[in-house]
């Protein structure tokens, strides 16, 4: 299937590139790439397939999502971001969020990942509950990831992944400590721990 992008000026993609170099050295001086890929994910996760509404369009910057009970915390990231945003004005918040993200999970060791900006920014914020919550089990996953988002069994898993950085505390998500022995490094040691401990009862036992 051919994938079509939003088409942008060349003047956007250097923006976009410079950005993302000082990215790179800001995110891996102060250790925060968890939390870019937070505010990333969270930004996109609030995406609903049948509406078409949500998703990653830049409404993490305003105080109503920030908000949200699942949103604790991330308005630490809106304000770490918000210096490139004034260095890069040209550059949506939405792409900037994802961009965060990205180098995040690439300067802790994760797979470079192409980057296709474009994203435009939007003034309301989705309705507050559309992101997974912790406390439930695999049927909400599918509701959430399957029927709100349009994603498969094989995106819960890779996206999931995701948890081999960074930690929980307690003040924002009512759990606390990291998932993995190394919260700074992107690996697989997240599913091997979740693999040892219940990939029985993580879909069935079919």
């Amino acid at each position: 299937m051919t994938k079509n992008y939003p088409t942008v000026s060349e003047d956007y993609k250097k923006a976009v590139e410079k950005c993302k170099r000082k990215l790179r050295g800001f995110i891996a001086e102060k250790n925060c790439a968890p939390l870019m890929l937070r505010i990333a994910w969270h930004s996109a996760g609030t995406y609903d397939v049948k509406t078409k509404t949500g998703g990653p369009f830049g409404t993490m910057r305003l105080a109503a999502e920030q908000a949200h009970s699942a949103n604790n915390g991330l308005d630490i990231a809106v304000r770490l971001l918000e210096p490139f945003k004034e260095q890069f004005p040209t550059i949506s918040y939405a792409d900037l969020y994802q961009l965060a993200g990205v180098v995040g999970v690439e300067v802790t060791g994760g797979p470079d990942i192409p980057f296709h900006p474009g994203r435009d920014d939007k003034a309301e914020p989705p309705q507050e509950g559309r992101l997974p919550d912790a406390k439930q089990g695999n049927d909400h996953l599918r509701q959430v990831f399957g029927a709100q988002m349009g994603l498969s069994d094989k995106d819960i898993v890779a996206l999931s992944g995701g948890h081999t950085l960074g930690r929980c505390h307690k003040e924002r998500s009512g759990f606390e400590g990291p998932w993995t022995r190394n919260p700074l490094i992107f690996d697989n040691s997240y599913f091997t721990y979740v693999s040892l401990v219940s990939l029985p009862d993580m879909f069935g036992s079919s």
